[in-house]
């Protein structure tokens, strides 16, 4: 395996592991987005609970109070992560900017090699050439 194959190699894997951290950081806002949706509709259950049961209205206030610490805890999580997924994404980014940097390397020490190959083969054509020349030239 050439060195340009192992940089390659080793940017490809961390480009994929940069990958698994976003999508975990992913799953993990979901989740605190779903949390919080169920919040609300809980307090809205418990809302329309107190509308129709005067009774559990005297709890309303206390319940209003906990559910909008609960939905604020879980908001500041929420923007947390935002900006812990900001900074995966640009790690990323970056990531594939390496990537494709020694891809482009490779690509262009290959084109190189060619060019150099066939710089060779056309000296030696232009060497046989040259001999068939001499050869007719000195049997005329």
């Amino acid at each position: 395996m050439s060195w340009s194959e192992s940089l390659i190699k080793l940017a490809t894997f961390e480009v994929e592991n940069r990958q698994i951290r976003l999508a975990e950081i992913a799953k993990r806002r979901a989740d605190a987005e779903i949390r919080l949706m169920v919040l609300e509709a809980e307090g809205e259950a418990e809302a329309k609970h107190a509308e129709r049961d005067a009774e559990a209205g005297w709890y309303m206030v206390g319940y209003g109070d906990g559910l909008r610490i609960r939905k604020a805890a879980i908001q500041a999580e929420l923007d947390l992560i935002a900006v812990e997924e900001l900074g995966a994404r640009d790690a990323l980014a970056q990531a594939f900017e390496e990537q494709k940097k020694y891809e482009q390397v490779a690509e262009n020490a290959r084109l190189a090699q060619v060019k150099e190959t066939k710089r060779r083969e056309n000296a030696e054509l232009d060497e046989v050439g040259m001999q068939a020349a001499r050869r007719s030239g000195a049997a005329a």
